[in-house]
């Protein structure tokens, strides 16, 4: 048993939360750097699509290195790669400078996110790998979901590179915490090649299906362009996979996916990704464009999910220790779906406080999910593949995130596009309700797919370490 075990899982906490917190937080700050920079918004998108398309390309090349050099190392490195990272982005003066600097930080974020609850499992023993996990995931939903609101206060006070800034000296201080609390093991000696074709393969194959999905809409889902981009990721993601069989060394082992504790976790973390996201992007449309609220009340209001996560969750990891993942992921998953089919119950009249109750129905089911839903796939796979398996997981969180952004913008336009309204008036209005709602009923759909899955881990029984034993 690992004597501080405790303090590592702050010092992972906090790499955690940062890396998680800039993927949301230079939202609010892109009409300002479009103004300073004099580029247009479309232009400017790509301080987000760039960060996000590198997570998503690097996450399980970052697990590998990982198990090859040592998840503590990769880990601490990655600190630094995001400190340096951030503090480019904060002196950039340009446009293409800010990008490249976004893409270091990315980076960097990936050496953290795919390492941070393999050193978690690692360290903890598997009767308390639950409430650290639920740790772990309360900050993951902290950083995704707060960067909005504290985006807007460091924009409106500082400026925008102060949302940059701020990363630099909180990263300092994890690195030299971590050199002194995370594990050091000794150094693997390098046994196996690195396979730099599965690599090439994948980075190029994820980041054209990504960069397809998030641009579909503006490019058309029909057009020459799209459907190449599409057809010609889906064929270097099959290359990929071809070529990861037959190697001796693989950068992706697929065996991890005959486990069925694994792909199960995994499938059912995407698809809850997928739909949260949905609602993620969608309610700040529904309270400001409809019901008038200012950026600082939707802010503020958007905050009351990940706070109510950040109360069940820990509770629901402590609990999972004790009787088993697979109630509680399945029971997180069915609150999330009977939320998604309230929201369909709002009006274009509503009070803040209603608003917030919904959201508090969302954080319960999220909280209830997500730990012992990480504890699971942690726990199910051996020792020497934990880096993979973390890079895997963080991985499908990040795909999730993308797809329910994908679809809700896609659905919400093509159905307000269909009504034809005049701006600003009634017919708008209803409009725009119901493709709100078109977006909630598509995401409630998901998530019962999602508890379809889940609901297969109902037929093992026992705590999560009698579980491993079995």
């Amino acid at each position: 048993m690992v004597r501080n075990r405790w303090l590592i899982l702050a010092n992972v906490s906090v790499g955690t939360f940062m890396a998680t917190l800039d993927g949301s937080i230079a939202n609010v700050a892109l009409p300002t750097i479009s103004e300073q920079m004099d580029t247009p918004v479309h232009v400017v998108q790509w301080v987000l699509t760039a960060y996000l398309l590198t997570i998503c390309a690097t996450l399980p090349i970052m697990g590998k290195i990982s198990d090859i050099f040592g998840r503590s190392r990769v880990y601490n490195y990655g600190f630094l790669l995001f400190v340096f990272g951030s503090a480019l982005c904060a002196l950039s003066v340009t446009l293409p400078m800010l990008i490249v600097s976004r893409v270091l930080q990315a980076l960097g974020a990936s050496c953290l996110m795919t390492n941070s609850q393999a050193i978690v499992a690692e360290a903890f023993p598997a009767n308390e790998r639950g409430r650290a996990m639920g740790i772990t995931g309360t900050t993951v939903s902290l950083g995704s979901l707060s960067g909005p609101a504290l985006g807007g206060v460091l924009v409106g006070q500082l400026g925008w590179p102060s949302i940059f800034w701020i990363n630099v000296p909180i990263g300092i201080i994890g690195f030299i915490a971590g050199l002194f609390l995370l594990p050091k093991g000794e150094r693997k000696p390098r046994t196996e090649p690195f396979d730099y074709t599965g690599s090439g393969l994948f980075m190029a194959g994820m980041v054209l299906f990504l960069f397809i999905l998030s641009n579909g809409q503006d490019l058309g889902w029909l057009s020459a362009a799209t459907l190449a981009g599409g057809f010609g990721s889906i064929a270097l993601l099959v290359m990929f996979y071809r070529v990861e069989k037959r190697t001796k060394h693989p950068m992706l082992d697929f065996s991890l996916y005959r486990n069925r504790t694994f792909a199960i976790g995994n499938v059912t973390a995407m698809l809850s990704f997928v739909s949260l996201f949905c609602m993620n992007v969608m309610m700040p449309f529904y309270m400001q464009n409809l019901l008038g609220f200012t950026p600082e009340q939707t802010g503020y209001t958007m905050m009351i999910y990940p706070l109510t996560m950040a109360v069940i969750a820990p509770l629901s990891g402590w609990l999972s220790d004790r009787i088993g993942p697979n109630l509680l992921t399945t029971a997180g998953l069915a609150m999330n779906a009977l939320a998604f089919a309230l929201l369909n119950t709002l009006t274009a009249d509503e009070s803040a406080w209603l608003i917030g109750l919904h959201l508090v129905l969302f954080g319960v089911g999220g909280g209830l999910f997500q730990s012992p839903n990480n504890a699971s796939v942690m726990s199910a796979v051996p020792r020497q593949q934990l880096g993979t398996a973390g890079g895997l997981n963080a991985l499908v969180r990040n795909v999730g995130m993308v797809m329910g952004i994908a679809i809700s913008v896609s659905l919400y336009t093509t159905v307000l596009g269909r009504y034809g309204a005049v701006p600003e008036s009634a017919e708008a209005d209803a409009a725009m309700l119901a493709a709100l709602h078109t977006v909630f009923w598509t995401a409630a759909g998901i998530c019962l797919a999602a508890l379809a899955v889940s609901a297969r881990r109902l037929r093992t029984k026992g705590t999560l370490e009698e579980q491993q034993r079995a």
